[in-house]
Formats: C-alpha cells, structure tokens, sequence
C-alpha cells in the first residue's frame, strides 16, 4: 500500500508544481492577481505532499520492504533504527526526494511573507523556484524512482520496475545490502542535510534576482529581501563543509580532513561564489555599485548549485562521495545548460539597467578592496573548476583521464589564500569612497605592529618554514585588526555615552551585528587557518610492521602495541581492534584503540585511533587488514599539529554568524 501511496503522491505533485507554473505565467501575463494566489497556493501544497512521499518511503526503509529496489540497496535487517531513517538520503534516489523536499520547505515559506510591496516579483519567484523543484521530481520520477519494486522475469533475472513487466513474478529478498559502510557514521545523520539545506536555498536568492530581471525592478529591493535567506544558505553549506572534513578525518583513516576529491570540490565551488555574492552585496546597499556583478554572482552559485548535484549524482565522477552511474546525466547537464544561457540572455537584457550612477574613486577605498576579494574568490573557483573538469575534458578529446591530485590545487591556490587574509587584515580599516596610504597606514599601523611580533616570536621558538611564518603572521593580523576594531568602538561610544567598556562593546555588537558578527567570522577563518596550516606544512608520519610489545617514536610520542583483537559484532561486520598505548616524555598520556571493520560483502571501514589535544593529535591507522596477525600488524601513524583550531573555529564561526544573522527592526 505504502508503495503505490507514495509514488501516486509523487507524481500529483508533479501535476500540482506544473499547474503552479502555468497558474503564474498566466496570471503574470493577463495581471490577474487571483491566479498568481491560485499558483502561491499550489506552491504551498507541495510541501504537504511531499512530506507525505518522504514518509511512505521512511516507512518502508524502517520496516524492512526489501520488495523496493531502493530499500534493499541501502538497508539491511542488522542496522540500527538511526541509520535506516538517514538511509533516505544514503542513496540517489532518496537523496533526489530530500532535495525537492527541502525546496518545497523553502518555497512554501518564502510565499507566506507579505508582498504588499512586491507583487509583480511573485509570478517569477514561484516561477523558478516551481521550474527547479519540477526536474528534480520529474528526475525522480522517470530515471531514479524510489518505489520501483524488485520483479523475476521468466529467465530468473532480477529487474527493478514500478509496474509489473509482462511474465514476471514479484520478489521478496528476506534482507537487503545494507548502506555502504562510509555512509555508517553518526555524520551520516547530518553532513549530507546541511550540505542540501546550503545548496537548495541559494534557489531563493537567484529565484528573485531573475524576478527582478524580468519585471524591471533594478534597485536592491530584491538584495534586502534574500539577504538572510543567502545567509542561511551559506551557514548550512559552511557546517555541512566542515562536518564532511572531520567525516572524512574521523572515517576514511588517511590522517587529513580534505583531500581535493572532485566532489568535495563539487561542494566548494558555490561556497566561494556565495561569499563573494555576500560580501558584494554589501558594497551595492551602501553605495549603489557592483549591480551587475552581483547579479552575475547570484547566477554562478545556482549554477553550480546545480553542476555540484549533477557531478555527484550523474556518475561521471569517481569518489568515494559519489554516487553510482545513472542515466540521469544528460538531463541534468541539459537543464544546467537552458537554466544558465536563459539567465545569462535575461542579465545582458537588463544589463544597461543595472548600471552604476557612482563609481570607485579610489583603488584603496573599501569597495575597490571588497572588489578585489570577490576576484580572489573567483580565482580559486576557476582553479577548482579547472581542476574538476580537465580529466573530463581529457577523457572526451584523448579517452585518458588525467589525474588533478592535491599538490595542483594547493600550489595554486595557496597564494589567493595568503592574499584574501592580507585583504581581511587591511578592508576593515579602509574607508567608503576614498582611502590612502596615510589614512590606511594610520588605521593599521598598530595591528600591524603587533602581528610582526609573530613571526619573531616563532622564530626564537625554533620555526623556521618561511611560509608557515607568513601564514601565522597574516593569522596575526586578521585577530589583532578585528580586536582593535571592537576596542576602537566600544571606547568611542564609552566616551560618548557614558557607558561602562563591557556594556559599551555589547551594545556596539548588537546595533551593528552585521559588521561587529562579520569580524567574529574572519577570526573564526583565520584560527580555522592555524589547524590547516599545522596539519599541513608540519604533519608527520611513519609506518611500521609491529609485533605485540613493539613501540615506534614520533614527533616527541612513543607509542606501543599492547594487543590484538578480532571478533564478529551484532550488525553482521567482523571488527579487528588494535590495543595501543601513548607515552610522552616517559609518562602514559592515553590509550587508543585503531580497528578495521569489515562488513558483509568484504566492504571495509578504517577507524583510527586518535590522541587529541589542543596542541596536536597522534594519528594511529590500522592498515592492510588482510596480513594482519598478532606476530606482524601494520600500522600506519600519523602526528598531526594544531588540527583541532580547525574544529575549533568552525565553533566561533557558529557565535559569529548568530550575531551577524540575528534578527534587527528594519525600515520598509
């Protein structure tokens, strides 16, 4: 029952979602205001829909259906309740509905707003965001549907169809094949939803910035309207980043966090478009510029909002974060396309429109700097692009697939890195309008001055790798400007109010949260900065065949083996578990205990064992499953310094954020 419910419901609202298209293009073109209601209101319906189809399919990944083709792709009897509900986005097909689920949330509550001042933008808010969540539906429906049922045809072949094929029997497999072994994490639970939640709101943004090219509206009514719907799509694209890093340091049991593999890239690209967009935009509400620009900007992430779920689910990508090969490919790659050229064709339609009355009268006022980080952002996304798209290009023209490994991406990228710091440092202390060398050199001279006590400071401690040196020094400077920008404030208004430092740096913060919250968030980046650069320019490793009671020295560590341990566990895979003790300067700190788990069907999982503190983490990898014995086991470990400031700093970009996005009265 819960199988036919679901896929009829599937498919009504697809009906629903095309009616509200029509509904919208009609009532926009005949400027009758009850169709466009008529077209809101079915866009609201789809969110009850489906819902409705998410929950028939829950349903049966928890109840076992092994009949569904899907079911039984991403469960099994031996998991636990947790994982067969995060199962719905474990695989293609139920990760599709998550997507057009959540675009249904986002729409149906971006249509309930008032929009007394903003009729004529409706028609074609519902009208893009109606067109996305079609495909998305119609994908599922026609190429990855989640109800498709398991049928034997008279051969005894197995086939997965929705409707019963001529001559064939159903099938009722008594278990399933479980959900990949990577995928069982307790990140499973949430990396993938943030990583959806980032990408499907950034539909919002560029939903009403088509509106206003299509009704005319060129002011930045628009901008204000979208303004925290982009802040939320960037927040959950940012966590779910971060949350697929420490999945990949806490699972895959290669001693690092980001391994420039295409699809994480995939992931990246419109996260460096939307901080470009939220820093411009700021530049277009304060001084009327970069109109085109933004709007180009906004066009690009959902782009590659699109091209990032496209390269993930098509197949054409080999990664351990990808999916299998489908045959939704071309249609995607086809909707990106139409999607692209038709917004590209509707901006240089309004392109005059959009043009500056003000321009930038000086290369060091802090527009021409916000500029100049927007390009360095631009910069690093044509690397990655690069970097994603030539072993496909290569593959089409030679039919060899070259390899883009990490050393091309961080030998190129590092120095736009080191600038969009330097740019951090020095943009906040830069004027509107018009700013020199003397006014800048005013501002930064004492920030500056404290932060060249960096590199001296490590220096005498022993430091001696120049770009390391750089690196903490413009970290340096990043904290020691947005402190001073806080100082500077709070003494101000102290002076002029009256009020005591503490409730004057409070209410500084909370009368400009955007600009107080936007200093939290670069120095959340830039001590984000001091764990990659630990981990990667003093990251050490060693690997070692050991017997029980061996021990092997690294980085100031001894670690030793103590015991060996193999047994089945209740969920079907068969663990070996290493015992291993960790001493420094002679003294036990800590016990770990590395394991490999093999799964049914000879699927694997490396779970390290790890010290953490906050000056380091000892790394230990149990390797080569296969020769493992208790005489001769290989281990791989690794010492990883400063690592944990990455964590860290994802925490303060939470505070940062909050504070930034936190709800203020507006005018209008």
């Amino acid at each position: 029952m819960f199988i036919d419910f679901g896929f009829g419901i599937l498919v009504l609202t697809l009906a629903v979602t095309l009616f509200s298209i029509a509904a919208a293009l009609y009532g926009f073109y005949t400027g009758s205001p009850r169709w466009v209601e008529s077209a809101r209101r079915a866009m609201q319906l789809t969110f009850p829909l489906i819902t409705l189809v998410a929950l028939a399919l829950i349903y049966l990944l928890v109840s076992g259906h092994y009949e569904v083709q899907f079911v039984y792709s991403v469960t099994s009897n031996e998991m636990p309740l947790y994982l067969k509900i995060t199962a719905l986005w474990g695989g293609q097909e139920g990760s599709l509905i998550l997507w057009a689920w959540l675009l249904a949330v986002f729409t149906s509550a971006v249509t309930l707003r008032k929009w007394d001042r903003d009729q004529e933008l409706l028609p074609w808010v519902i009208i893009v965001t109606a067109i996305t969540l079609a495909f998305f539906l119609a994908l599922v429906i026609f190429f990855e549907n989640p109800f498709a049922r398991w049928w034997i045809l008279p051969d005894n072949t197995p086939v997965a169809a929705m409707f019963q094929p001529s001559g064939a029997v159903p099938a009722f497999p008594n278990n399933g094949e479980g959900l990949n072994p990577l995928l069982r994490h307790p990140g499973m639970i949430i990396h993938p939803p943030m990583l959806y939640l980032g990408f499907v709101a950034f539909v919002i943004p560029y939903a009403f910035a088509i509106a206003a090219l299509v009704t005319g509206r060129t002011d930045d009514r628009w901008l204000r309207l979208t303004r925290r719907w982009t802040l939320i799509a960037w927040l959950f694209l940012s966590i779910g980043l971060v949350l697929g890093a420490r999945w990949a340091y806490d699972v895959l049991g290669w001693g690092g966090y980001w391994g420039w593999d295409p699809v994480e890239i995939a992931a990246f690209m419109p996260w460096l478009t939307g901080t470009a967009f939220l820093h411009s935009v700021m530049i277009q509400e304060k001084r009327g510029l970069f109109k085109q620009w933004n709007m180009i900007l906004v066009i690009l992430t959902y782009s590659l909002v699109l091209f990032g779920t496209f390269l993930t689910r098509s197949g054409v990508l080999s990664s351990v974060h990808a999916f299998a090969q489908s045959a939704i490919g071309p249609m995607f790659f086809s909707f990106i396309g139409v999607t692209f050229i038709t917004s590209l064709v509707l901006l240089f339609h309004r392109w005059k429109d959009l043009t500056a009355t003000i321009e930038m009268k000086s290369m060091l006022s802090r527009e021409a700097l916000f500029l100049l980080n927007n390009l360095l952002f631009i910069g690093v996304l044509i690397i990655c692009f690069w970097g994603v798209v030539s072993p496909l290009i290569s593959e089409l023209a030679t039919g060899q697939k070259i390899t883009v490994g990490p050393p091309f991406y961080e030998r190129a990228t590092s120095p736009l890195w080191g600038a969009l710091m330097l740019l951090m440092g020095v943009a906040p202390l830069s004027a509107w309008g018009k700013s020199t060398f003397t006014t800048l050199g005013k501002a930064l001279w004492k920030p500056a001055l404290l932060a060249a006590l960096t590199p001296l400071m490590l220096a005498a401690l022993g430091m001696r790798n120049w770009v390391a040196l750089l690196g903490f020094t413009l970290v340096a400077l990043v904290i020691f400007v947005s402190l001073h920008e806080y100082w500077r404030g709070a003494r101000a208004r102290q002076k002029a109010q009256g009020e005591g430092f503490l409730t004057a740096l409070a209410r500084l913060a909370a009368r400009n949260r955007r600009r107080y919250g936007g200093y939290i968030i670069h120095i959340s980046m830039v001590i984000m900065a001091i764990g990659i650069l630990g981990i990667e320019i003093f990251q050490t490793e060693t690997q070692r065949n050991m017997a029980i009671g061996d021990q092997v020295e690294l980085a100031g560590y001894t670690v030793r083996y103590d015991s060996l341990a193999q047994f089945p566990y209740s969920d079907g895979r068969f663990v070996t578990r290493a015992v291993m003790s960790v001493f420094k300067a002679g003294e036990f700190v800590d016990e770990i205990y590395p394991r490999y788990d093999l799964y049914p069907g000879g699927q694997p999982m490396t779970i390290p064992g790890v010290r953490s503190t906050l000056v380091d983490d000892l790394y230990v990898v149990l390797v080569n499953w296969e020769n493992v014995s208790a005489t001769q086991t290989p281990f791989k470990i690794y010492h990883n310094p400063l690592v944990n400031w990455l964590w860290i700093g994802s925490g303060i970009f939470i505070l940062g954020y909050l504070l930034a996005a936190w709800p203020q009265k507006e005018n209008g």
